[in-house]
């Protein structure tokens, strides 16, 4: 019999339509325009769908990659929906805003050749035809019947959202607490419009509502209730999702000057405050004609590529370490470069400078070199004696990373924590030390991704689950 002869691997992955660079720098509108109908058929055709099925393992939310593909290869888009939805709540943020480059992409077997399937880009396919097309889908989700257990879940981003509609789906009475006005933490507050729209974020806040999840906002918890007064009231399990939100700082001369900005209240006044909505918005925010923001992470690419939009003529991303060893997404660093954004690397800050009027108008700074590694795998960078040098500015943002704010755990008794502030928890289970409390995301590990955040609530809701269950 005549063997069949293997299909021929299709290395060319589809490129991403985006907004000219000259156009978008001037606009909130969003970046990436996502694919048509046509592109995404063709790029889900180059799946080869191999057995192993590696991609599933690099995705932290375990979603069924290859499945899904299929389903767009089937023409068949309800279907992709179901598969995705299956384990993933938020699927428009994540084709959006995770890192599918270091996780599913990475490992995908064609990536050995050079060019692995765009899983992220399928997956905002997706999401966003489910938008369109809601009409046409079921107009509630299939639940099972509730099993009378209460769950309360602090903090309404990504973990505590994929956390809170896991458990619905186990049959629990779910309610979320989110101190904020509006729904989705990080993704509302820290995350640009032109990067993750917020009707988009809105959108899946309102699926994990049709769950049966209540979202309480403006609640402070540890101010309106404690975690043992939750448990008291008839919640028989807490899960902390309260995020990082308090921003580190550098800690030299000048940084208390006006106009000198942590990156958390200067996107929180661009995103949640709307600034970048002016003048329907009238926002306090003081943008002047040159800024700089010191980082080299997502958030200063954010930090900066908002200034930019907001009227700077000049932005300068000072990183005290070399490009390669930049945190930022290589996506994010590509279009801030290609927008305009000037980058000062090996670079640090040493002081603010500011007039009489006590606004800051300068930064001295040293040039770097890089020495040995340190801790985090990456060359330590060194001062050169006798280097300084100034820019001149109207603003700065410092973007060097957050930690968790200390209310929770200060307010509830029994909870271990870190000396960085970060609760103790399994990372299997997120289980804490104190009985019937778990925790997930960024309020155990530091600031990291949104994607990363929703594998923490996933496992936490299995977790939960089994033990009320057991109980």
């Amino acid at each position: 019999m005549e063997e069949k002869p293997k299909p021929k691997l299709d290395l060319n992955r589809l490129a991403m339509p985006r907004q000219d660079p000259k156009v978008r720098a001037r606009n909130f509108n969003e970046v990436a325009l996502g694919y048509t109908h046509e592109m995404a058929l063709k790029e889900a055709n180059r799946c080869i769908q191999c057995p192993k099925q590696p991609c599933i393992s690099g995705c932290p939310v375990n979603i069924d990659i290859p499945e899904f593909i299929k389903a767009i290869r089937d023409n068949d888009m309800p279907e992709a929906v179901r598969i995705l939805k299956r384990k993933n709540a938020l699927p428009g943020i994540c084709g959006r805003v995770c890192p599918q480059e270091t996780q599913c992409e990475e490992v995908c077997t064609l990536d050995k050749k050079g060019a692995p399937i765009a899983i992220g880009r399928l997956e905002r396919y997706i999401a966003d035809w489910e938008r369109e097309h809601s009409s046409e889908l079921p107009s509630s989700p299939n639940l099972p019947p509730s099993t009378g257990k209460k769950v309360a879940v602090i903090g309404s981003g990504p973990a505590g959202l994929t956390c809170a509609a896991d458990l619905a789906k186990f049959g629990h009475k779910v309610t979320i607490f989110e101190a904020l006005h509006v729904a989705g933490g990080v993704l509302m507050y820290g995350i640009p419009e032109f990067r993750l729209p917020k009707a988009i974020v809105q959108g899946e806040v309102n699926y994990v509502k049709s769950l049966g999840v209540e979202i309480r906002l403006d609640s402070v918890m540890g101010k309106l209730a404690t975690v043992d007064e939750l448990l008291k009231d008839g919640y028989e399990a807490v899960f902390l999702g309260t995020g990082a939100g308090l921003p580190m700082f550098l800690n030299i001369s000048g940084e208390n000057l006006n106009g000198v900005y942590s990156a958390n209240e200067f996107l929180t006044r661009v995103n949640l405050m709307k600034a970048y909505l002016f003048p329907e918005y009238d926002t306090p925010i003081k943008i002047g004609k040159k800024v700089a923001v010191v980082g080299g992470g997502n958030v200063a690419m954010d930090a900066a590529r908002c200034a930019l939009r907001l009227g700077a003529d000049k932005v300068y991303i000072v990183y005290r370490r070399s490009r390669v060893e930049m945190p930022a997404r290589h996506e994010e660093v590509e279009n801030a470069e290609e927008e305009g954004i000037i980058f000062k690397l090996l670079t640090n800050p040493k002081r603010f400078i500011g007039n009489d009027q006590g606004w800051v108008t300068a930064v001295e700074c040293h040039e770097m070199e890089l020495g040995e590694p340190d801790a985090s795998g990456r060359r330590r960078p060194i001062i050169k004696e006798g280097s300084e040098f100034t820019i001149e500015i109207d603003v700065a943002v410092v973007a060097l990373g957050t930690t968790p704010n200390p209310l929770i755990p200060s307010t509830t008794r029994g909870l271990e924590t870190r000396k960085t502030g970060t609760v103790v928890a399994d990372e299997e289970t997120g289980k804490t030390v104190k009985d019937r409390v778990w925790a997930g995301g960024d309020v155990v590990t530091g600031a990291a991704t949104v994607i990363s955040a929703m594998g923490a609530g996933k496992r936490a809701a299995a977790s939960i689950d089994d033990y009320l269950k057991r109980k």
